[in-house]
């Protein structure tokens, strides 16, 4: 996992509706980057509304939102409308920026070691330098755990 201090790595994908999104977009920004495993699934919808309960929150401090999974435009755009999420969703299929940031690996489901995407979040500075760094997400108070040293 990347760590506090880390140069955030460059990224440029495509969000639900097809736009190129770069890190660069958000320079002079802090931004909270999460990564989650899947589309409409019981813990990444509960990560995705504490986020946007709280989106005015983080805006209001500063933070744009963006989060990214390997699901497709399409899949996203139906996660979006079904629970109103006010943020960007980047659809990396072939996994370039999961592996980037490093939430990409094994993970162990039901006693079975799979690879599969590892939920993670940074967030990353004006500068392009992580802040912050989470491993352990707690899906339905992941803003808390974002905001406790802010």
């Amino acid at each position: 996992m990347l760590q506090k201090g880390d140069k955030a790595p460059y990224f440029e994908g495509f969000d639900e509706n097809g736009n190129r999104v770069r890190l660069t977009d958000f320079a002079g920004k802090k931004l909270v980057l999460y990564f989650y495993p899947k589309d409409s699934t019981p813990g990444c919808t509960a990560e995705a509304c504490d986020l946007r309960d709280n989106y005015e929150r983080f805006l209001s401090l500063g933070y744009e939102v963006l989060g990214v999974s390997r699901d497709s435009a399409s899949s996203h755009q139906r996660f979006i409308a079904k629970y109103q999420l006010p943020f960007h969703l980047i659809a990396d299929t072939d996994l370039t920026i999961l592996k980037a940031y490093e939430a990409w690996g094994e993970k162990k489901m039901y006693g079975k070691v799979t690879e599969g995407t590892l939920r993670t979040t940074y967030v990353i500075d004006e500068q392009g330098v992580i802040i912050d760094a989470i491993g352990k997400v707690d899906t339905k108070n992941h803003t808390a755990q974002l905001l406790s040293e802010r």
